[in-house]
C-alpha cells in the first residue's frame, strides 16, 4: 500500500518501527503537492517541512518520540504559523507572517507531527463553498467541476485527494462537518472550549472551535486526543476540563451487537432523529443514505428513536445575526493601522481605513460586517441581537430535552451533495439556507461529527451527522468507529487519486 493511502495510524505505527523515516513520509507527501491539486494549499515550504521531519528522526532514534512522530499533517489557513504564511484567504493578510504558533499547531507538533503547509479555506472562515477565498476556489477531488464545501473546503479536499493523511479545521457554522461530507472524510468538531482559540484569526468568537479532519474515526481520535486541552493563560474561553486519550477509549463491549450494550447502564445506545430534519428541501438520496446508515447501527444492536428539535428551524436567521454581530466587532482590527493590508493611497485617516478595508475584504467579509454592524447598532441590538440570543438558548434546552431520550443524535449533514461551482454566486442565501442542519448544534456548543456513509445520486459522498452532548466526544467516535469497522465508505476515494 502507497503511504498516501495509509491513515494517521497506520503511518504512525509504520514510523514507531522504524520501517519508514519522517523525512521520506516528508519528501513524498511534498512530491504530491507539485501543482498545487485542486488549489488546496495556499503555502507550501520545504525547507521548513523537511527540517521538522530530520528533527523527528532523531527523537524516534533517541528513542523520545511523540505518539504522532513524524506523521504529517496541514493546517487550515485560519491557524497562525511560524514559518509558513497565515492570510485566513484574504488579501488584507496576504504574506502575513506570524511571530508564534497558535496553540492547535504547537500541541500537535509537541505529539510529533509535521507541517506540510497551509491550507485554502473561506476567507476568515466565512462561507459554505470555499468560493470565498481570495486566492481563488478550491475544487471537489470527486469532481473538480464542483465545490469542496467550506469553509475548511481545502482541508477536507487535500485528505480526500490523499495530498495529507489529516489536515486541521474550524467549524463555526458547520465548517468541518460539511465540507468532510461533501469530500467523503471523516470530521469531528469537539465540545466548544475543548481546543484552544488561541492563535486561530477568530470570526465569530462564540462559535469558533477547532477540530482535526482525516479519513477515519480512530484517525480523528488520535488527532483530538493531541489537541484539545485547557489553556487558561491563553484563551479565556478555553474550558478547564482535562485533556483526554480518545484513541484508548474507541473499544467497543465484544459480540456481534457491540451496540447493544454501549449506551447508559449498559442498555442499547440510542440513536435520536429530528423529526424536523426529515424535510427541510433534503434531497432523496441523502436521505436513502442516512436511512441505510442507521440501518446498519441497528444492526449493530442500537435502537433508533424519534426525538424533537422544535427551534432547530431557527437557527438559520439566529446564527447569521450572531456571528454577523460578532464578526464585526472581530474584524475591526483589520485597519491598515497594525497589520496586514494598507491602502496605497489616501487623503486621511479616514479615508485610509475606508480604502484599507474596501480593497482587502471581499464581497462576503463586507456582507457580514455590514449585518453585523446593523444588528449591533443603537435601536436594533434589542430587537435582533438580543432576540436572536434567546432563541440560541432555546435551541440548546431542545438538545437537552433530546437527550433525556437519547445518547446520541443523528441526522443529515447538508440537505444535498455538492453543488457544481458558481452554481449559487450570486445568491448568497442560497448559501446560509444550505447550513439548516449543522447550525444547531453550534449555536449549542455540542460536539458534532460527520462521517461518510455512502454516495449520492451523482456519485458525489454523502455524509451522517452524529452530535453528542456536551464533553461527550467519546460516544460519538466510538459508534463513528463502530460503524467504520463493518462497512467501507471511509474508504472510498475519488478516481485517479
Amino acid at each position: 500500500m502507497a503511504w498516501h493511502d495509509m491513515t494517521v495510524a497506520e503511518l504512525a505505527t509504520q514510523l514507531k518501527r522504524k520501517e519508514v523515516s519522517a523525512v521520506a513520509l516528508a519528501t513524498h507527501f511534498l512530491d504530491r503537492l507539485h501543482g498545487n491539486p485542486h488549489n488546496a494549499f495556499l503555502d507550501i515550504q520545504p525547507d521548513a517541512t523537511l527540517a521538522q521531519a530530520r528533527r523527528c528522526d532523531e527523537k524516534i532514534a533517541q528513542g523520545l518520540a511523540g505518539p504522532l512522530e513524524g506523521v504529517p499533517i496541514a493546517h487550515k489557513d485560519i491557524f497562525v504559523t511560524q514559518g509558513f504564511a497565515t492570510t485566513a484567504g484574504s488579501r488584507m493578510l496576504k504574506a502575513y507572517q506570524s511571530p508564534f504558533d497558535a496553540t492547535v499547531v504547537t500541541r500537535l507538533r509537541q505529539a510529533g507531527m509535521v507541517t506540510l503547509g497551509k491550507l485554502n479555506c473561506d476567507e476568515f472562515a466565512m462561507g459554505s463553498a470555499n468560493e470565498n477565498s481570495a486566492y481563488g476556489p478550491v475544487t471537489n477531488p470527486w469532481d473538480v467541476q464542483r465545490i469542496p464545501g467550506g469553509s475548511s473546503g481545502g482541508s477536507a479536499a487535500a485528505v480526500a485527494a490523499r495530498l495529507t493523511p489529516a489536515a486541521t479545521g474550524t467549524d463555526t457554522g458547520g465548517s468541518i462537518r460539511q465540507p468532510s461530507a461533501f469530500c467523503g472524510i471523516t470530521g469531528i468538531k469537539p465540545t466548544y472550549g475543548r481546543a484552544s482559540r488561541h492563535g486561530m484569526v477568530a470570526f465569530a468568537s462564540s462559535l469558533d472551535q477547532a477540530g482535526p479532519m482525516a479519513r477515519s474515526a480512530e484517525d480523528c481520535a488520535l488527532l483530538l486526543t493531541a489537541m484539545c486541552g485547557p489553556d487558561p493563560d491563553r484563551d479565556s474561553t478555553s474550558l478547564n476540563v482535562a485533556s483526554e486519550d480518545f484513541s484508548t477509549q474507541l473499544a467497543l463491549p465484544a459480540g456481534d451487537k457491540p451496540l447493544a450494550q454501549a449506551g447508559k447502564g449498559g442498555q442499547p445506545l440510542r440513536i435520536g432523529v429530528p423529526a424536523q430534519w426529515r424535510g427541510q428541501g433534503l434531497q432523496p438520496d441523502i436521505l436513502h443514505a442516512m436511512t441505510q446508515a442507521l440501518s446498519q447501527c441497528e444492526s449493530l444492536g442500537a435502537e433508533v428513536v424519534e426525538v424533537s428539535l422544535p427551534h432547530a428551524p431557527l437557527s438559520i436567521p439566529v446564527y447569521y445575526i450572531v456571528c454577523a454581530a460578532e464578526a464585526s466587532s472581530n474584524l475591526s482590527r483589520f485597519d491598515g493601522v497594525k497589520f496586514g493590508h494598507r491602502a496605497s493611497s489616501y487623503a486621511d485617516l479616514t479615508d485610509m481605513y475606508l480604502r484599507t478595508r474596501g480593497e482587502g475584504f471581499g464581497d462576503e467579509v463586507k456582507r457580514r460586517i455590514m449585518i453585523g454592524s446593523y444588528v449591533l447598532s443603537h435601536g436594533y441590538y434589542d430587537a435582533y441581537y438580543l432576540q436572536a440570543q434567546k432563541i440560541r438558548r432555546m435551541i440548546a434546552d431542545d438538545f437537552q430535552a433530546a437527550f433525556t431520550q437519547c445518547d446520541v443524535i443523528a441526522g443529515p449533514v447538508a440537505p444535498s451533495t455538492a453543488w457544481r461551482l458558481g452554481d449559487n454566486a450570486n445568491d448568497p442565501l442560497a448559501h446560509y439556507l444550505a447550513d439548516i442542519y449543522t447550525l444547531p448544534a453550534s449555536l449549542a456548543g455540542l460536539p458534532c461529527m460527520s462521517l461518510p456513509v455512502g454516495l449520492g445520486d451523482m456519485g458525489m459522498p454523502v455524509g451522517l451527522q452524529l452530535i453528542g452532548n456536551y464533553l461527550q466526544e467519546t460516544p460519538l467516535l466510538n459508534l463513528a468507529h463502530r460503524f467504520q469497522q463493518v462497512t467501507q465508505h471511509h474508504l472510498a476515494k475519488p478516481e485517479g487519486v
